[in-house]
């Protein structure tokens, strides 16, 4: 457990806002692939909303959160490795010996544990014991602890927790914890070879620090507590809200009344993130990562949260398909060794991408002249981007270094 501490930054919305910006973007191009996992955090945290990375060892989920957690400013991080047989005091404090032998007194130590923490990760979750798992609950729902020694409950500053485990919950014991986990994000090993090609050059890297922005505790508790919560919630939103748990409930997918009245703050948190001050349509896309129980299932909840965006968020979502699609084509046919074949692919590939970017730069040039964070569309177009370079470098062996922007062929800003 550590405090973490920096300089404060102008302490303004606009500015939390813009440095939450520059911590995502920072935090993302330190880690590949993970940039819907690093907005979700910061969604979260926003919300005071917990979330769950679930996936195997190595993929770098501790990493991520303590780097994005090392941002926050005056705030107190604590961290623990969870097993079926911890003892409760392990998580919230054990009994303070030197008081219970000099006067008799029993009480625990919490500083330095849980009940002190305003930010933490908490791994192997679902390995939580049966002796701490009420404690734990009462922790992430109503930020309390009941000590051991009986009495008033006590407050606990925690603003948002990420968990993490390898495997989902396997028992009804486990299953109250997986459900105050509003946001679940899969987390996978890096799928593109680019992206495997830079993690290995991380490791020998040498040079000076890269840029480190960080916000001010305070400055996000103000947003957790007044400027979240005051975002509005339009009736139309209601509406698709309404529709939404009808169409998933007919597919046999049902969540918690609990959870649709949480996944509102959510929604709050995404538009105020977002530099609105009304929850949209769009933002929906965020309860993708909040609808599913079963991995099985995450598919199907994103067809059909996507159905409920606008023309524009669908299409981004569909044109980010469509580059992923081209992406893991190319993997295999470069995997295969058919020079022809490639080639033969990648010219008409060469046309479908260009024409899925002008798309993509007209709805980013859309979202911008709507005052909205180009955040997703701009990291969209980077990906489109690297994906084009890739198909005229390796499939029909442009040099990488003559090969145009996308945007510039797209007839966009260049």
């Amino acid at each position: 457990m550590h405090q973490i501490q920096g300089q404060r930054p102008a302490g303004t919305a606009a500015g939390l806002r813009a440095g939450l910006e520059a911590v995502m973007a920072e935090v993302g191009a330190l880690f590949q692939e993970r940039d819907t996992e690093i907005q979700m955090i910061v969604t979260g945290l926003l919300a005071g909303q917990h979330t769950l990375l679930l996936g195997p060892p190595g993929t770098g989920k501790s990493a991520i959160v303590r780097e994005l957690t090392g941002r926050l400013t005056d705030a107190t991080y604590w961290e623990i490795l969870l097993h079926k047989f911890i003892a409760p005091s392990a998580i919230f404090g054990p009994v303070d010996l030197a008081a219970l032998t000099a006067r008799g007194e029993h009480r625990q130590v919490l500083d330095g544990h849980a009940t002190r923490a305003h930010v933490a990760f908490l791994d192997e979750i679902f390995k939580c014991s049966a002796a701490a798992l009420n404690s734990m609950l009462a922790f992430l729902n109503e930020r309390i602890y009941h000590p051991e020694s009986g009495g008033a409950p006590i407050g606990c500053p925690l603003v948002s927790a990420v968990c993490a485990s390898n495997e989902l919950a396997e028992d009804e014991t486990t299953a109250a914890l997986y459900d105050r986990l509003l946001i679940r994000m899969e987390v996978d090993y890096l799928s593109e070879p680019d992206s495997f090609d830079a993690l290995l050059r991380s490791a020998v890297t040498t040079g000076p620090p890269a840029a480190r922005t960080t916000v001010a505790l305070a400055d996000v508790q103000h947003a957790v507590a007044a400027l979240v919560p005051a975002v509005a919630l339009p009736g139309e939103v209601i509406v698709a809200v309404r529709d939404l748990r009808a169409d998933l409930r007919g597919r046999e997918i049902t969540s918690s009344d609990r959870r649709w009245k949480q996944a509102v703050r959510l929604l709050q948190g995404a538009a105020w993130l977002a530099g609105r001050d009304q929850v949209a349509v769009d933002d929906l896309a965020v309860l993708a990562h909040v609808l599913w129980d079963s991995p099985a299932h995450r598919g199907t909840v994103d067809r059909v949260v996507r159905g409920y965006l606008s023309p524009d968020d669908r299409d981004l979502a569909d044109l980010a398909d469509e580059v992923d699609r081209i992406a893991a084509e190319l993997d295999k046919l470069v995997a295969a060794g058919d020079d022809g074949k490639l080639m033969d692919w990648a010219v008409g590939q060469n046309t479908k991408l260009a024409g899925a970017a002008k798309r993509l730069f007209s709805i980013r040039d859309a979202a911008a002249r709507a005052g909205r964070t180009l955040g997703p569309y701009q990291r969209a177009a980077d990906r489109a981007q690297h994906v084009y370079t890739r198909l005229l470098s390796e499939a029909l062996g442009v040099d990488a270094d003559k090969i145009p922007s996308l945007e510039g062929r797209a007839g966009g800003r260049r």
